[in-house]
């Protein structure tokens, strides 16, 4: 499975952004697709999942109410609009793709990262 992200970039507090995730090859062995970020000098943590039919949704506390997952299975792609952004928002973010019984903290495939950074 081969990921690539892309639609990072600088905004200001306050403001948004879209990622956006394309997935290729074998994505029929995978069930959750999803975001994670790591800022400098932090470990990665996870973002937000969703399933690739959309049923089920996952959020980390710290972004709920700010950020909406959702995914576009025509064209293998997930986003993660980013609204009311905060300096603490700063890092650059990966999405990954994991199979249905996979553990959510260790996706099975990840795909390059994209930097945003969040401006005060």
């Amino acid at each position: 499975v081969q990921l690539q992200a892309s639609g990072g970039g600088l905004v200001q507090a306050g403001g948004s952004l879209r990622l956006s995730c394309a997935a290729s090859g074998r994505t029929f062995s995978t069930y959750y697709v999803g975001w994670f970020r790591q800022a400098p000098g932090k470990e990665r943590e996870f973002v937000a999942d969703i399933t690739w039919s959309g049923g089920t949704i996952y959020y980390a506390d710290s972004v709920k109410g700010r950020f909406t997952i959702s995914r576009d299975n025509a064209k293998n792609t997930v986003y993660l609009q980013m609204n009311s952004l905060k300096p603490e928002d700063t890092a650059v973010y990966y999405c990954a793709v994991r199979g249905r019984f996979s553990v959510r903290l260790r996706p099975d495939y990840w795909g390059q990262g994209t930097q945003v950074t969040v401006s005060s």
